[in-house]
Order: structure tokens, then sequence, then C-alpha cells
């Protein structure tokens, strides 16, 4: 009989992402990577929360600025942003990106499809800025 494993089950792919991203919403202002830390559930050392925010900045998730001698850390987005950005994660892992959003639109509700529709065109009407 094989031994159990000690080691605790690994997360899904971006979950400690997604739980940074939570504590940081709860801040409600800007906080220490040792703040963070802190208050997620995992027992996770400061190096581990240091590399998921610098990973989390990379992909213009967080904020920091300097206060003092170290930094602190923002969400670059409101809840809504952070559900965006899940989704967004998730759709990058596929590699068929039209049959993903295929799937995904015909399997919302008829008034979700409808504001859907209504969000892209009202995206079409608007001249995009970063062309200028």
């Amino acid at each position: 009989m094989a031994k159990p494993d000690p080691r605790p089950p690994r997360r899904a792919q971006g979950a400690l992402e997604t739980q940074v991203l939570t504590v940081l919403h709860t801040a409600g202002t800007p906080v220490t990577a040792a703040w963070v830390q802190e208050r997620l559930d995992a027992d996770l050392a400061y190096t581990t929360v240091m590399t998921v925010l610098i990973r989390l900045l990379e992909k213009q998730a967080v904020t920091r600025r300097r206060e003092g001698r170290s930094f602190v850390w923002s969400p670059a987005a409101d809840e809504a942003g952070l559900a965006a950005l899940k989704m967004r994660k998730v759709l990058d892992r596929e590699q068929d990106r039209r049959a993903v959003l295929a799937s995904f639109i015909t399997a919302l509700p008829e008034d979700d499809e409808q504001l859907l529709r209504a969000l892209l065109d009202q995206a079409a009407d608007t001249p995009d800025e970063s062309a200028g």
C-alpha cells in the first residue's frame, strides 16, 4: 500500500493569484505584501506572495508605489475587472478561442446575450484612443 502524500494538493492554475487579488480588494487601501501574506488562508512564504504580486503587476492586474522602504500594492481594477481578468485567463488557456467564445455566447441566457451584443455594438462605436 502506498503512503499518503504529506504535501498539500496543488492549487488550480491561477488560484493563488485570485486569492491575492481578493485580499487586495478587501483592503480598500494600498497594502504591503506582508499584510497580504497575513490575510491569506494558506501558510505561504513572503517570497511566494511577492512572486505572485510581481506576476500580477506584469499582467497589469495590480499597481504598486513606493512608501518608505517598501511597496504598497492595490488592485488595478474593481470586482468586475477581476472577473474579466479571470475570464480572459480561462480563454487564454484554450487553443480554439472562437469555439470557446461561441459556446459561451450560446450558453448565455437571452437577456445576457442581448446585453453582450449591446456592449459589443457600443465598443464598436467608440473610437480607439490608442490609434490616434
